[in-house]
């Protein structure tokens, strides 16, 4: 769309998604934006960037940010994701806070709505039970009523991020709260993340499935190199990706080769059929497994792992 035709009353602005981990927080971003932007997980706290995704609509641009589960941290990358979550809500238009229909409202969430009393004066929060694809007909009242009870939302909507069920009614309640004004980025665009950073997080995705507890959260992934590869004029183009998959204990490491390499070439097919769909083309990626002792501790190295 360009800035002559936007129509009288176009709004355009900034809503985050809240939640405490595995609140359906990525799913529901992607299935607005309606491409994958956000990384998924069943792993509590998959999430650990403030991912940006771009919902156009002739009425609206409506950007939508995604944010790391707010959590009791146990570590500095804890901290630090948590404070990207209240950076994240102190800067934006509309608040949408995410509990899931299948698990009871519990201290997770009050902790959550007692943060977000402190922004309710000045930015509308919108109660969001996700996931209703999961839970009976009377799980979802039953989340609804306990939504209902921990604080006063501007307003309390259910829907299902899988099957589609009331994602628009998401986004107009979302659009309806945001400021008139022009749109923000050029239409087409889906996010303002670096594609280093979403190649980077679907790796991790990928590395995430069929490993034990305790290691998603040891996880990290640094692109290396990336670059078109040089070819004949004739030849299919090619992008030659180079990342570190880092973990912290060299069990870890063994973990993640698999025996005889065998997850981490699934990792890389894995990955690389995602990343392939999201840039467009064709992908060589080059894998490796290393160690950054305890790095989730450790400030020069969150620093180094871009945290």
């Amino acid at each position: 769309m360009r800035f002559a035709d936007v129509p009288d009353g176009y709004r355009s602005g900034f809503a985050c998604f809240v939640g405490r981990p595995n609140a359906g927080k990525s799913t529901l971003t992607n299935a607005l934006i309606g491409q994958k932007i956000a990384i998924t997980s069943s792993r509590p706290q998959t999430t650990r960037h403030a991912i940006r995704g771009i919902l156009h609509r002739p009425d609206a641009q409506l950007i939508v940010i995604d944010t790391p589960g707010l959590h009791k941290p146990r570590t500095l990358l804890g901290s630090r994701l948590n404070d990207v979550v209240r950076e994240t809500w102190a800067e934006v238009d509309v608040v949408g806070f995410c509990v899931p229909a299948d698990v009871p409202v519990g201290r997770g969430d009050e902790f959550i709505v007692n943060e977000l009393r402190g922004v309710a004066h000045r930015t509308p929060v919108i109660g969001v039970v996700t996931k209703t694809d999961l839970a009976e007909p009377e799980q979802v009242l039953a989340r609804l009523t306990e939504l209902s009870k921990l604080m006063e939302f501007a307003e309390i909507v259910p829907c299902s991020a899988k099957d589609g069920y009331q994602t628009r009614l998401v986004a107009d309640l979302l659009v309806k709260r945001l400021p008139e004004g022009m749109p923000l980025y050029p239409d087409g665009d889906l996010t303002d993340e670096p594609e280093e950073i979403l190649v980077a997080e679907l790796i991790r995705e990928a590395s995430l499935e069929g490993v034990r507890d305790e290691l998603p959260h040891s996880i990290a992934v640094v692109i290396e190199e990336m670059a078109p590869r040089e070819r004949h004029p004739k030849a299919e183009p090619m992008l030659d990706i180079t990342a570190n998959i880092y973990v912290e204990r060299s069990s870890q490491k063994g973990i993640v080769i698999g025996k005889g390499g065998e997850r981490l070439r699934q990792v890389g097919t894995d990955s690389r059929r995602q990343i392939e769909a999201l840039l467009g083309t064709k992908v060589f990626l080059d894998l490796h497994v290393k160690i950054a002792k305890d790095w989730q501790r450790d400030p020069r190295q969150l620093r180094k792992l871009g945290f």
